[in-house]
């Protein structure tokens, strides 16, 4: 039985419920995890092959149940490249989601902003990445009764559930920036050099995660809603030093409007 087999059948002997919508969690977003009627709660080191969450506001834990009336997956942190791990680790936990029979993945982050007319606490919705982190996780063989060798990202975030979250918002009266997220792999935040150079590029915010793991959603033929948070101005737009702990500080402030955002638009899904 292969390693994603292994953990599909923990989860199945653990739960009754078939998730249809998963969830990652993102630096200090994890809260939106607290209000799922769980059925479950599987932390990663009951799992197969998972790693450690070793990040502060990554809880580490998968949780499943209802949220606004839908049967869905949480994870409460991620894995991430810069911990050490390998990009088939980083994905892993989308494998086991995908083979569990999700239809949809919505993913969020902390991110720095790139584009100047953004401020910390805005969120945006990804309407496109660009994958700077110099490895990717399809590289070796391919499964073909799993997705195809050459997987087509021309929609790799789904253009019905961006305009779901925008109609959303806009009854909300909540802004919603949209933007370009550029991944790197960390752990140091970019330089102010490297920022001009994404902005150049074409990109709104950077971070240092969710790019492996859409990637492997859609080899999936997953659907894909992507939402980000703005944590702070990238390094070079305001003449301040960065760190995790603004982060955190900011993503508190804004998580309920983010929890409140996302299960609007799981109920409407």
């Amino acid at each position: 039985m292969s390693l994603i087999q292994e953990n599909v059948e923990i989860i199945r002997n653990a739960t009754d419920v078939q998730p249809e919508i998963a969830l990652i969690l993102g630096s200090g977003l994890g809260e939106l995890g607290n209000q799922i009627e769980a059925d479950v709660i599987l932390p990663y080191d009951e799992m197969k092959g998972f790693k450690t969450s070793t990040v502060a506001g990554h809880a580490g834990r998968f949780v499943i149940g209802t949220l606004a009336g839908k049967s869905v997956i949480a994870m409460q942190g991620r894995f991430h490249y810069y911990e050490g791990y390998g990009m088939e680790d980083v994905v892993l936990p989308v494998r086991v989601m995908a083979a569990l029979g999700i239809k949809s993945l919505i993913v969020s982050n902390a991110a720095g902003g790139v584009n100047t007319s953004f401020n910390p606490g805005d969120l945006m919705l990804i309407e496109d990445h660009i994958n700077f982190m110099h490895n990717h996780p399809l590289i070796g063989p391919n499964d073909e009764t799993v997705g195809p060798r050459f997987p087509d990202l021309s929609q790799a975030y789904d253009q019905e559930l961006q305009t779901l979250a925008t109609t959303v918002a806009d009854t909300q009266q909540l802004s919603l920036r949209k933007g370009v997220y550029a991944a790197v792999t960390g752990p140091t935040y970019e330089t102010p050099a490297e920022v001009r150079m994404f902005r150049t590029l074409g990109a709104d915010a950077v971070g240092m995660s969710t790019v492996p793991e859409v990637i492997v959603a859609r080899h999936q033929n997953i659907k894909v809603l992507g939402i980000s948070c703005i944590s702070n101005a990238a390094a070079g737009i305001l003449d301040q030093p960065l760190s995790h702990e603004e982060v955190i500080e900011t993503t508190e402030d804004v998580k309920d409007r983010f929890m409140k955002l996302v299960t609007a638009i799981i109920e409407k899904m």
